[in-house]
């Protein structure tokens, strides 16, 4: 049907002055500057500098006509401007994700991007899936953060990602959850550890050596602690931190035994630097999910990736059990 003058849509107010005085790079730039409270973690996430994104403030600043921020000791807060600002970039940001995912299912999969947000240990599992799916649709990019738990349900909660992998659903979250894979945990030592070669140590013993385990927020440490809780004393944490692959370093260097995923010590194998202990208990099976909120509609490239990647599951598993013959890593 042909648009008359009657029958023609109504003009929206168009606000020229911002249009022609601020960019989308200056809304992106502030948009993580507010979420991460801080100038130069925002320059990390955006791979800029810190005084351009100073500069790149300060003109979007004026340009509202109003200061955005104030700083508050090392870092900085929206003032009620810059809450105003940060809500609407919000809505734009949502609106231009969604016609880029509509835009990319109109070109059936030959371009577009995948967004993942998944906990630590999922590092060692995902990138063979991610390198199989992308070799099957190259023109899809990929964004990946890794994270802990805590940051990973902050994403979640802010809906920043197409779909996230996690170790533990929280219980009252509105969410699709689809069981993904298995991540054991099993207790690795020195190879020169006298621990090596026995058969069922009891967990109890285990109390008796000192352990480098993982910071706050993870759901690995909350998971060995639960397990020595139920058994026994918990063993002295002699050190915490913040990677599996510091905690291996430590382990060979002799500071402590340790609880990690298998999938940490796939690159290892059997025969590498560390030791795996037959402990009563364990391994530990635990499971990850991929999650969305409820309700979300996924782009082409986003269920395509999640069709593919629950389909993979299962030969991985196998994998994985061939790879380590006498543990039952099933459940």
């Amino acid at each position: 049907m042909a648009v008359t003058p009657e029958s023609a849509p109504t003009p929206i107010a168009i606000p020229e002055y911002l249009i022609r005085h601020t960019t989308l790079r200056q809304l992106q730039i502030f948009e993580a500057t507010v979420r991460l409270g801080s100038f130069t973690r925002a320059a990390e996430e955006l791979f800029l500098t810190q005084p351009t994104i100073s500069m790149q403030i300060k003109k979007l600043s004026e340009a509202v006509g109003l200061p955005l921020f104030e700083h508050v000791g090392r870092s900085v807060k929206p003032t009620e401007a810059g809450h105003e600002l940060y809500d609407s970039c919000r809505k734009i940001f949502d609106v231009l994700a969604n016609l880029e995912m509509k835009v990319s299912d109109l070109q059936g999969m030959r371009r577009g991007r995948l967004r993942l947000a998944v906990i630590t240990t999922v590092k060692y599992f995902l990138p063979e899936l991610l390198g199989e799916f992308c070799a099957m649709h190259p023109g899809i990019g990929v964004a990946l953060k890794v994270s802990n738990r805590e940051r990973i349900m902050e994403r979640l909660g802010k809906d920043e990602d197409d779909l996230y992998i996690v170790g533990a659903v929280p219980e009252d979250a509105d969410l699709e959850t689809y069981p993904f894979a298995p991540n054991p945990l099993v207790v690795v030592a020195p190879r020169d550890h006298p621990l090596v070669g026995r058969k069922n140590i009891p967990i109890e013993e285990l109390a008796s050596y000192p352990f480098v385990g993982r910071e706050p927020g993870s759901g690995t440490r909350d998971a060995v602690r639960r397990m020595f809780l139920e058994k026994g004393p918990l063993p002295e944490v002699k050190m915490e931190l913040g990677s599996n692959e510091a905690i291996k370093h430590a382990v060979v260097a002799g500071l402590g035994l340790a609880v990690l995923s298998l999938h940490s010590l796939t690159l290892d194998g059997p025969d590498g630097p560390l030791a795996l202990l037959d402990v009563e208990g364990f391994p530990i099976v635990r499971q990850w999910y991929v999650v969305h909120p409820k309700g979300k509609e996924l782009s082409l490239v986003a269920q395509a990736f999640l069709d593919f990647a629950l389909a993979a599951v299962p030969a991985k598993r196998d994998q994985m059990c061939a790879s380590w013959p006498g543990l039952n890593l099933r459940g």
